[in-house]
């Protein structure tokens, strides 16, 4: 049974409610959170002895360190689980053996897709540790662990279902002062450690401890000190610690020992954190000095290793006799696994930062001489050394190097830094210092990066060195929201003589950033883009000319002819563009001038090809486009199980760009289908989730959904028959900084149609005019069709019929029902207010049944009322859309159609980057909805 825990019935209660979901198949995630000493690791320990035999039970602590090891943390949270990799789907296979050094990573293992991967492939491998008994994996001082392990693991946290894994996260609220450093400063935080506030588990289940009742602390104080305390000092101590757990247990050791005036109770004077690190010291100084030595070496070893840390204590004067004092004060514990454990973490820090610098330099030097070679023996030397050391900066750059091919950028960072630090060649440091900078802005430690910009452009006249560093600058400000800084940045490093391979690098990345600055920065770009002397071997060749013939036309500029984007691609491809990342920018080009169909097709073919690799971090911006071309050809039930799994990919992997966007495009599905509530609740996430990176920036720079929100908004509006709020909000898009995106052209149409309701045409007269100009070089059916419906609804009236049959005999063949049902509604509202009520009806039943099929509601009705209108019944709405499959989740959905296909569970929880558990558990709520009973009824259904 566990431990006595004093106040902590409702903590203890909900622990035990989410390892009874575990029992029962159902995954759960709790992130316990508190200030140090408040009874985290209590409440672990209380989950561990409750689960008893019946759990399997797997754990890791983060440790505070200056060096950031790429997954040290998860490799050995999974170590009892490492042989059964081979159950994984191949890439998670590859990306875990790579992550934990088992084998050479991944080619292209460095891209940002690659730590994600690691997290599904953590996700699958706690689904098998789960499959014989319930698993409970506890994860203490998550604030400590390195970036590339939480990051895996808190994504794996967010896709478990019913995988019977409960996983419980223990974070610091607020930590004390790091350790010293090698100079005897404060450390900065850690490589790996972003701070509390900035770690990624926002929307995981959370449960706060806060300091116990006093009732409670008064039990927890008499259990602990006996008749040891009373009177003035027992109320004082009771006062002073506030309710905190350890400070109960730990401050009457320390007042019985500096009396009831000591440091320990000391108000106003030091943080209680401090304090207790003080209680700590006492009870250190007490034990004998080679005990204290050996205690040393274990706190700056990180890993706990028994073997390791004799070894390094022998040098110090130490043996494994003097580890016993520490044992019997229960400052310290061997576990089974001959791991050394301090009793808390901050009895740690206390053990660091009491010993002297020449001590901790002299711990550093010995645990590295006593480790192999590899990282941590060339990280502790580093942190050993006090002068510059050639040999020793190319060991950690050689580090850093290993560290970004396996996904720990920030690591590198470190790594770099530190290296340069070692260097005594100014150049070559300030080459380190580049990287490093470099490194941090790919980990997305904004700050970090621009600091280290600053240090090595202080250091460096060379004209490529300034030109990466104002790259660095460039990334960070557009993260923020300033793109026309990125755009200025970027265009600024890119003419000033460097290669040209790497001025298009920096021009493709300063296209992003002027996309969102406006219509002439776009120009601009591109334009220097077109005059680069890029080789024709080089992949960005045909990726540059696609791009300017592609974009340039839409906005009225002369271009060169665009060639199928499928023929540019291959060309990528030949020239050495072998991943999803490398080609994912044509799907969004090729959009720009109406070439959806184009887009859908490479669209579909990177996306199988994402999934098959394993990129998972490309999967939601190639998804969006898919979306798109989906939406634009009507297919209104396709884009949503598109865009439905790519948004959830996008939360569960910190991609909060995309997270606006996706929410954006599903809110303009939302108004399509009549959804009030579900559009303006997706519109608001739109908005929102990009808003911290902006507040960070002090700007109040638009979300990068909002040209698609404002679309949504007005959509809704104008389905709903509020012409002149879709009027307001359309009339904004088309004619604002976001004209030139594919919403603000593509909303032209619904404008022209808002503006003529509302009696005001003349809104829509100039964004009309700008959309003939794009329908004309588009040079497709379907967007002359749109073009001839403006047409028609502009006037003059006696023109009208004519726009409206053009545009509906080019409508054919183009597979675009939404939009034919929609001009079809318009011409047979016009042919009804001209009293030719019997050449309206066909139009309007056509354009009914299309809007039906659609689930388009608002459509539907104003073409049933149109139709009641002409004095012909119309039939009545249908209780449910039409088709057995709508009754389906969108993930359901895309589930049964593989299902149908043959793909096994596993098969499917593969591509769609689930448990099996999850995948079969999908199916089962699935058949009663379809009315079969296995998945052998599913093709003859589909």
């Amino acid at each position: 049974m566990p431990g006595m825990l004093y106040g902590r019935e409702r903590e203890q209660a909900v622990v035990e409610e989410l390892l009874d979901g575990a029992r029962s198949g159902r995954s759960g995630v709790l992130v316990v959170r508190g200030e140090p000493g408040i009874g985290k690791t209590a409440l672990l320990e209380h989950a561990v002895a409750v689960a008893g035999g019946a759990f399997r039970v797997i754990r890791a602590t983060g440790i505070e360190y200056e060096a950031e090891l790429p997954f040290a943390a998860l490799s050995l949270l999974l170590a009892p689980g490492l042989d059964r990799l081979s159950a994984l789907p191949d890439p998670q296979q590859r990306s875990l053996a790579g992550a934990f050094g088992l084998a050479e990573a991944p080619a292209g293992a460095a891209a940002p897709g690659d730590r994600l991967l690691a997290g599904l492939a953590t996700l699958g491998l706690l689904a098998e540790l789960a499959s014989e008994q319930p698993l409970l994996c506890v994860v203490d001082d998550v604030q400590w662990l390195d970036r590339p392990s939480l990051d895996a693991l808190v994504l794996a946290a967010r896709r478990l279902r019913v995988e019977g894994v409960a996983l419980l996260l223990a974070v610091r609220d607020a930590g004390p002062a790091a350790p010293p450093g090698a100079d005897g400063s404060a450390l900065p935080a850690p490589a790996g450690a972003t701070g509390t506030d900035a770690l990624p588990l926002a929307g995981l289940p959370e449960l706060r401890l806060a300091g116990l009742a006093e009732p409670d602390a008064a039990r927890l104080l008499d259990a602990r000190a006996g008749s040891g305390v009373s009177g003035e000092v027992r109320r004082r101590l009771l006062a002073e610690a506030a309710g905190n757990p350890l400070a109960l247990t730990e401050l009457p050791a320390a007042v019985a020992g500096s009396g009831p005036t000591g440091p320990a109770l000391a108000p106003g004077v030091l943080p209680l954190t401090n304090r207790l690190q003080l209680a700590f010291h006492g009870q250190v100084t007490g034990l004998p000095p080679a005990t204290q030595s050996l205690l040393l070496v274990a706190a700056a070893e990180e890993n706990g290793e028994l073997d390791v840390v004799l070894a390094a204590a022998a040098a110090l004067g130490a043996t494994a006799e003097h580890l016993a004092p520490a044992e019997e004060a229960g400052l310290v514990a061997v576990g089974a696994d001959r791991r050394i454990a301090f009793r808390h973490p901050l009895l740690r820090a206390a053990v660091l930062q009491r010993a002297p610098l020449q001590q901790r330099l002299t711990a550093h030097r010995a645990i590295g001489e006593a480790l192999e070679d590899g990282d941590r023996r060339t990280w502790h030397l580093a942190l050993a050394a006090t002068a510059p050391d050639t040999e020793l900066a190319d060991a950690l750059e050689r580090t850093a190097v290993r560290a970004e091919a396996r996904g720990g950028h920030g690591g590198a960072a470190a790594a770099y830094e530190r290296a340069a630090r070692l260097t005594p060649d100014r150049d070559a440091a300030t080459r380190r210092l580049v990287l490093a900078a470099e490194a941090a802005t790919a980990e997305g430690k904004l700050a970090q990066a621009e600091e280290l910009a600053e240090r090595a452009g202080a250091r460096t006249d060379s004209v490529f060195a300034h030109a990466l560093l104002d790259q660095v600058r460039a990334t960070a400000h557009f993260w923020r929201g300033s793109y026309p800084t990125a755009y200025r940045l970027l265009l600024d490093a890119a003419a000033t003589g460097i290669e040209p391979a790497h001025a298009a690098r920096m021009l493709l990345q300063a296209f992003h950033a002027a996309w969102y600055a406006g219509e002439e920065p776009v120009v601009a770009v591109l334009d220097r883009l077109a005059r680069l002397p890029l080789a024709a071997a080089d992949p960005l060749t045909p990726l540059a000319r696609h791009l300017s013939a592609a974009v340039l036309p839409a906005l009225g500029r002369p271009a060169g002819a665009l060639p199928a984007v499928r023929d540019t691609a291959a060309a990528a491809r030949r020239a050495g563009a072998d991943t999803p990342a490398d080609l994912v920018q044509l799907c969004g080009a090729t959009l720009i001038l109406g070439r959806d169909a184009e887009t859908a097709e490479l669209a579909v073919e990177l996306v199988a090809e994402a999934r098959t690799k394993g990129a998972v971090g490309v999967l939601p911006t190639l998804q969006f486009f898919l979306a798109e071309a989906e939406l634009f050809h009507g297919r209104h039930h396709d884009a949503e199980v598109t865009a439905t799994e790519a948004l959830a990919l996008a939360r569960d992997t910190g991609q909060h760009q995309w997270v606006s966007q996706l929410s954006a495009l599903l809110a303009c599905l939302a108004a399509l289908g009549g959804d009030d509530a579900q559009c303006t609740a997706l519109a608001a996430t739109a908005r929102t989730a990009t808003a911290l990176t902006g507040a960070a920036a002090g700007t109040a720079a638009p979300a990068p959904g909002e040209p698609w929100t404002q679309w949504a908004l007005g959509l809704l509006d104008l389905g709903r028959g509020r012409a002149g709020d879709a009027a307001d909000r359309l009339h904004a898009l088309a004619t604002g900084p976001y004209r030139h995106h594919v919403s603000g052209t593509r909303a032209v149409p619904d404008l022209v149609e808002a503006a003529v309701r509302l009696g005001a045409p003349e809104r829509a007269a100039e964004p009309y005019e700008r959309f003939a100009r794009w329908a004309r070089a588009a040079g497709l059916p379907w967007a002359e069709a749109l073009r001839l419906r403006c047409q028609a609804l502009l006037g003059p009236d006696e023109l009208a019929e004519s726009a409206y049959r053009a545009a509906l005999d080019l409508h054919d063949g183009t597979h675009r029902p939404f939009e034919q049902a929609r001009t079809a509604l318009l011409y047979g509202e016009w042919l009804r207010r001209e009293r030719r009520r019997t050449d309206a009806r066909p139009h309007l039943r056509a354009a009914l049944e299309a809007f039906e099929a659609a689930g388009a509601h608002p459509w539907a009705d104003r073409a049933r009322t149109e139709l009641t209108a002409t004095g012909t019944s119309a039939p009545a709405p249908a209780d449910a859309p039409a088709g057995v499959l709508t009754a389906l989740t969108p993930q359901e959905l895309q589930i049964v159609r593989l299902a149908a296909q043959g793909l096994t569970n596993r098969d499917i929880a593969a591509q769609l980057f689930l448990s099996p558990r999850t995948v079969g558990h999908h199916l089962y709520k699935a058949y009663p909805k379809l009315g079969v009973a296995s998945r052998a009824d599913l093709p003859a259904l589909l």
